[in-house]
């Protein structure tokens, strides 16, 4: 089994209540991604189910299987000790597929997983073309207490509701995540796709759990995670905001490309080294050009 002391110092650091600052995890797809995190000073990983299906062109709809996930996690661990936390959707759907998942993630490195309660087959919380439903309650309780016990103290599990996304009010959604903190969730993700952060605010202010949240801000980026630290939130999780940088850039040096044709670094389009790619996977490496 995997060395369980990244979920342990990730678990602490969760429940320290004094820390006057949340952790900062991004999405990291590759070890590309994961490199520039860790120069960042990133606290945490990401394994986001949007990006690495839309990495394999492939919808974020539950096509994702624990052998793409855990090639993913072992590639981020070549290139940095930071905590990976994996996004496993509703985990299959069952309790049975939850332990499989917990079971390949922890082998292949990951600290935490992320489990939520949209229905079989998962819509992501942001679709326009289809509406967010819920699983029944009792499955993700069944869910996270499966992963706890096959996992025991080696993997963090943070339990995800949905409710928000799927219309439901503030007492459903503290509701289900009060359910899911009694089922053995280290940290609670309360979604919520309201632009202004006043909903995510509420949802601190709601909240009286001992349970630590969790915050993924992609819907109110102007909310700052000094603002989330002090509605309440210890994790702040920028879920796949250096894949959208990626592809903004890429598009931008193709467009350059076919404007003036070659690759010429500008202040419109700049292009890292040669040598500053070929470092990530071999420090030592030397570039010619």
């Amino acid at each position: 089994m995997a060395d369980d002391t990244k979920a342990t110092r990730l678990r602490e650091t969760l429940d320290d209540s004094e820390r006057k600052h949340p952790l900062l995890a991004i999405g990291a797809v590759n070890a590309l991604a994961a490199h520039v995190a860790a120069e960042a000073g990133f606290d945490a990983l990401w394994v986001s189910g949007l990006e690495v299906s839309a990495a394999s062109g492939l919808p974020d709809a539950n096509v994702l299987g624990p052998r793409d996930l855990s090639d993913v996690v072992a590639s981020l661990g070549r290139v940095t000790e930071l905590p990976v936390i994996v996004d496993i959707d509703n985990a299959g759907g069952s309790g049975r597929t939850a332990e499989r998942f917990a079971y390949d993630l922890m082998r292949a490195g990951a600290a935490a997983v992320c489990v939520e309660d949209s229905a079989y087959p998962k819509c992501n919380s942001f679709a326009a073309h289809r509406a967010q439903s819920l699983a029944d309650r009792d499955l993700l309780c069944e869910q996270v207490g499966r992963i706890r016990k096959l996992a025991g103290d080696g993997l963090v599990v943070v339990a995800r509701t949905e409710a928000l996304i799927a219309d439901e009010d503030m007492p459903a959604a503290i509701a289900r995540a009060e359910a899911y903190a009694e089922a053995g969730a280290d940290a609670i993700l309360i979604h919520s796709k309201d632009a202004t952060g006043d909903q995510a605010r509420a949802i601190g202010r709601a909240w009286n759990h001992g349970v630590p949240l969790v915050s993924v801000p992609t819907a109110f980026p102007d909310l700052s995670a000094a603002e989330l630290g002090e509605a309440g939130f210890r994790l702040c999780i920028y879920a796949n905001q250096l894949s959208r940088a990626a592809l903004a850039g890429m598009r931008t040096a193709a467009r350059q490309f076919r404007r003036g044709g070659s690759f010429r670094s500008t202040v419109a389009g700049s292009l890292a080294e040669v040598g500053d790619l070929m470092r990530v996977g071999e420090p030592e490496a030397l570039s010619c050009l």
